[in-house]
């Protein structure tokens, strides 16, 4: 498990800032997710922590060490799945597997494959065929086997589930919390999403990225002990209250917004 450090980093697209001055520490482990209105740099964000991006200003550290680029003790699960569309859905998974295991036999890369396509609840015979051929969910399932079986410590996921169909996305929810649960050493998850429940009912700590440039006005971080479920959310007074602070803080951003471009409330 690694821990990671967003330490004063800002990132301006020409002379556009998109985010300023963002810190935080994560412990490892811990399900991060962000949350935030469209165009404040979530996944600009994670584009920096998947080395995608540089740094305007400031650092990002993982395990102490500097984010110079992309590297495989990173994952990452995309909206648009990220698959090859020519290759077959096993291949994609393996093509993956062998750049992180080169010393495995194809047999030994099919093998992590089928067991990671079982982990998400799809059928074998998904490994032999199309992106084409598999509905936008099976999709993503594929998508998030791939980034398991290549066992990265850090996993991001930048909306992964915003397309889908709310059944399919609440089976999803909870298929990624399982994996991420059950895994002997547990991955480190920054996930992006604009929905505040998915958050409450994933999250380990909820951070909200202000805009104008993005940056981080408001965190909860649960308690070890205090983590909710899909039946609890709308029961617990406590999950209740928490939902409707993190609601407020980004609907006074809004208001604050508009109030600021001189187009008044609504």
């Amino acid at each position: 498990m690694l821990a990671v450090t967003i330490d004063n980093v800002s990132f301006s697209y020409g002379d556009k800032p998109i985010l300023g001055g963002v810190s935080l520490d994560v412990e490892a482990g811990a399900f991060v997710c962000v949350l935030g209105q469209s165009g404040c740099g979530k996944s600009t964000l994670l584009r920096l922590l998947g080395g995608l991006e540089k740094p305007t200003s400031g650092r990002i550290l993982v395990d102490g060490r500097p984010v110079a680029g992309p590297g495989l003790d990173r994952g990452m699960v995309f909206q648009d799945y990220g698959l090859f569309p020519w290759m077959r859905a096993g291949d994609n998974i393996t093509l993956a597997v062998k750049q992180q295991f080169p010393a495995l036999s194809a047999a030994e890369r099919k093998a992590k494959a089928l067991r990671r396509l079982a982990d998400v609840e799809l059928d074998a015979d998904c490994y032999d065929k199309l992106p084409g051929e598999l509905s936008g969910g099976m999709r993503q399932r594929c998508a998030i086997a791939r980034a398991f079986a290549i066992d990265p410590p850090i996993l991001l996921m930048d909306e992964p589930f915003a397309a889908l169909d709310a059944v399919t996305r609440a089976r999803l929810q909870e298929l990624v919390l399982d994996l991420w649960q059950k895994e002997e050493q547990r991955k480190t998850i920054f996930f992006v999403t604009h929905d505040v429940d998915e958050a409450l009912l994933l999250a380990t700590d909820v951070c909200i990225l202000g805009q104008s440039p993005g940056s981080i006005i408001h965190r909860h971080v649960f308690p070890r002990d205090k983590r909710t479920d899909r039946a609890a959310m709308f029961a617990d007074p406590e999950m209740l209250r928490l939902r409707n602070e993190l609601i407020a803080v980004i609907n006074a951003e809004i208001v604050q917004l508009k109030a600021a471009s001189g187009a008044g409330p609504r």
